[in-house]
């Protein structure tokens, strides 16, 4: 995964060329993390580029993007417990510190991480989680893509 799409997430989810979307939700777009060492990691884009915050929204628009989060994480939390028997639970987050667009992360957590991280929120992993090539998003994750997208799709369409 390399190219532009990653300066324009929004943009590029919005163009169809975001190859981290995995599908198209009501307030934005469902995506898989450019990272795994938390494998099922996702992120929800809000569709609209220029939104920073959550109160930016209308109330309407609002609601659907937390039902979005929602339906989102239940979909990992699905996939997870499927795929892995470590799981744990799904934390949701709504942050905007770094980034300048409205956008949610979907963690989910495990019993196999570290003990003295378990509890912690993610963001206290060390920062080499975040860049060694090993936890990059890449076709080892196909079989996570398609259970969080199979997951999506039968929540979506019941």
């Amino acid at each position: 995964m390399t190219g532009d799409w990653r300066m324009d997430r929004i943009g590029a989810a919005l163009r169809g060329q975001n190859p981290t979307v995995l599908r198209r939700l009501d307030s934005g777009f469902a995506a898989i993390g450019d990272v795994q060492f938390l494998p099922g990691y996702s992120v929800l884009l809000a569709d609209e580029p220029d939104v920073q915050r959550l109160s930016d929204l209308p109330r309407a628009k609002r609601l659907s993007f937390l039902s979005n989060m929602d339906q989102l994480g239940e979909a990992v939390e699905r996939a997870c417990r499927r795929l892995d028997p470590g799981f744990r639970r799904v934390n949701l987050e709504i942050l905007g510190n770094t980034d300048p667009f409205l956008h949610a992360h979907v963690w989910p957590r495990f019993e196999w991480e570290p003990a003295e991280l378990v509890g912690k929120p993610v963001w206290l992993y060390p920062r080499d989680r975040w860049s060694d090539e090993q936890f990059r998003l890449g076709p080892q994750h196909d079989v996570l893509r398609d259970a969080i997208s199979s997951e999506l799709d039968c929540l979506t369409h019941g």
